[in-house]
């Protein structure tokens, strides 16, 4: 049975449903793969094999390290941007006392002439060397003026009288922020975690360890949320915690008392350059237009 004329027909000058289709015209949608994923065991900072690991309230993971340097950075960027808003503000009140000042003249200057008349004063003995201009005082204020206007003047034909746009220092916050999750952290809110290592397997290198679950004795993985006390640090999965440590306000570690506030979910792997949460799936809109490639390629005719 031949198939239908609209799908066979390539000739036309747009393209078909069936061919846009083809093409992959629209949203195209994509589960993530594990390797853009961050695992679990990662820093959120460097992106290796945690070293000891600290956690923030919000449940994200650091080295102790890269956290610590993170927030000396921060606070070293603060106190120069402090420094810099604290000069500009210096700049702009001795700006602004040199522009009362200059006024304060030019309104005196007003005075002076409104009451002795603007008409140049000269006596008989200097008739003939002022009789064309001002005296003295007069053209030295004349020049002021004309320099002070040339400053001032917006000429972008001129190199020295170009307008620049000044910078401007807006008042820095004072608090240093989660580098993940933008909300602000201090360093004593942090809290180190501790997991518990499956010594049954035989590990191939120092590096790979594997976690496991100190209630159920589950292998901790990607696909398991955990939680973790912040009173002790001890990690658990959420089923178990929310078990036994949510009903028996007792760490089944180390017997600490912990409250229902001290159950902290910990952030699934995610960085600036992988995908995080619930929704591991990554969407691209393609077009059929100029620059896309796709412009002059049909689909090959089914035959």
């Amino acid at each position: 049975m031949p198939q239908r004329h609209s799908k066979n027909n390539n000739d036309l000058a747009f393209f078909t449903y069936d061919e846009k289709r083809k093409l992959g015209y629209g949203t195209q949608k994509e589960r993530l793969g594990k390797d853009s994923i961050k695992p679990f065991d990662a820093c959120c900072l460097c992106l290796k094999p945690f070293i000891d690991p600290m956690s923030c309230q919000k449940g994200h993971v650091f080295c102790k390290e890269c956290i610590f340097e993170c927030l000396l950075a921060q606070r070293k960027d603060i106190q120069r941007k402090l420094a810099a808003h604290a000069a500009q503000e210096k700049q702009e009140k001795e700006e602004e006392e040199e522009r009362l000042m200059l006024q304060k003249a030019r309104e005196l200057d007003e005075f002076d002439q409104q009451n002795h008349g603007a008409v140049p004063q000269y006596n008989d003995r200097n008739h003939s060397r002022y009789k064309n201009g001002f005296h003295g005082a007069n053209s030295v204020k004349a020049t002021s003026y004309e320099e002070e206007a040339l400053r001032t003047m917006k000429a972008f034909w001129l190199p020295s009288a170009t307008p620049e746009a000044p910078a401007k220092f807006e008042a820095p916050s004072s608090s240093t922020v989660c580098p993940e999750g933008k909300e602000k952290l201090k360093l004593k809110s942090l809290f180190p975690i501790y997991f518990t290592e499956d010594e049954s397997e035989e590990k191939s290198n120092s590096l790979d360890k594997i976690y496991i679950c100190p209630s159920c004795k589950v292998t901790l993985t990607n696909a398991v949320s955990l939680v973790a006390l912040s009173s002790c640090g001890h990690v658990f999965c959420k089923k178990c915690a929310h078990r036994f440590m949510a009903v028996d306000k007792v760490c089944l570690v180390c017997d600490k008392a912990c409250k229902e506030r001290n159950l902290v979910t910990l952030e699934k792997g995610g960085t600036g350059f992988a995908g995080h949460g619930d929704h591991l799936e990554a969407a691209d809109f393609k077009h059929l237009g100029s620059g896309s490639g796709l412009g002059l390629v049909r689909p090959a005719a089914k035959t």
